[in-house]
């Protein structure tokens, strides 16, 4: 992953986005964070293909709602910027702290869940209000980065690419966030080897029957199913399969999509209902690719910003957004 701008740029480039003055069509309720977009999404494969984001942006996170707004983290300094999939245009809505947003997620209710990268941390936006709903603290170690996040029924589960751990945010019955003492370190033991050099625990599902997580170890390219009460993982049986680079997972059913970074594909896999073993069916690749990132579904496409690590980054690089058929 490459090294974000720093701090002093960040704040130049929020005051030079021109599509920082245009204005989003109508933002909606969201829908599940995992979940395919409903069936009013039917119409995306009209909406554009492609799309650019703000210049010198560097996006990471994608996540996007019901109503069909994406919204981007920046790995310069954690702003998140909103976009119209009917339209491609959109604006920051809210500014970083200072450190990356990476993975992101959206609910039912609006609020985007969003990993705090080398913050070692996590946050909640409101994205009707663009108030920071909550923040939370996991760690204060040297070394973290905070990677990918995903929703189920009872939590928050944060990924940390540099700690053999997950992070849990509990929320309520009624889905309300908790304070700071509630949030819980789950180390991972079992099959799972930490690499202290490389990026480990990167991107993370839910497996299909839901009782379980799957997280992808970018440094080996395995995939792991992981008991959320223990932190106990077993490796998925791929066979032969190799996932080198994963980076985010989207999962629909039994399919889970690998987004494969540095090698400009998508691995789909299918798996078994428990997810303790599955086959690769196919791969998905676009000449539009560079270095995309993280994935969501709308309607039949996946969406996937480009990273573009390969490139060095300036106030100026162009980035943008592709779609492609499920």
């Amino acid at each position: 992953m490459s090294r974000p701008l720093p701090l002093q740029l960040g704040r130049a480039l929020a005051a030079t986005l021109g599509l920082s003055t245009l204005l989003l069509g109508g933002i909606t309720a969201p829908a599940s964070a995992e979940a395919p977009a409903a069936p009013a999404a039917g119409h995306s494969a009209q909406f554009p293909a492609h799309f650019d984001l703000p210049p010198g942006f560097q996006p990471e996170g994608i996540a996007i709602d019901h109503g069909g707004t994406a919204y981007f983290g920046s790995r310069v300094d954690g702003d998140i910027y909103a976009a119209s999939l009917r339209t491609g245009q959109g604006k920051v809505i809210t500014q970083g702290p200072g450190t990356a947003s990476l993975g992101l997620k959206v609910d039912q209710r609006g609020r985007l869940f969003v990993a705090g990268a080398g913050g070692g941390d996590g946050r909640v936006i409101d994205t009707r209000t663009r108030k920071v709903l909550a923040s939370y603290t996991f760690t204060t170690a040297p070394s973290t980065f905070v990677n990918d996040v995903i929703l189920s029924k009872d939590a928050a589960w944060f990924t940390d690419s540099r700690q053999p751990v997950l992070y849990k945010v509990p929320l309520g019955r009624d889905g309300s966030l908790p304070g700071q003492a509630a949030v819980r370190t789950i180390p991972l033991s079992g099959d799972y080897v930490h690499d202290p050099v490389n990026l480990n625990a990167n991107g993370i599902a839910l497996t299909p029957d839901r009782r379980n997580l799957i997280i992808v170890q970018s440094a080996t390219g395995f995939l792991f199913r992981v008991d959320p009460r223990t932190g106990v993982t077993r490796r998925i049986d791929l066979g032969s399969t190799v996932l080198t680079n994963g980076d985010g997972l989207l999962r629909s059913g039994r399919t889970l999509y690998v987004v494969q970074n540095r090698l400009d594909k998508i691995g789909v896999l299918e798996l078994d209902r428990s997810a303790t073993s599955g086959r690769l069916v196919r791969e998905i690749r676009s000449a539009d690719f560079d270095v995309p990132t993280t994935a969501a579904f709308f309607g039949s496409r996946i969406y996937l910003p480009n990273a573009r690590f390969r490139t060095p980054p300036t106030l100026t690089t162009p980035y943008w957004v592709t779609a492609v058929r499920r």
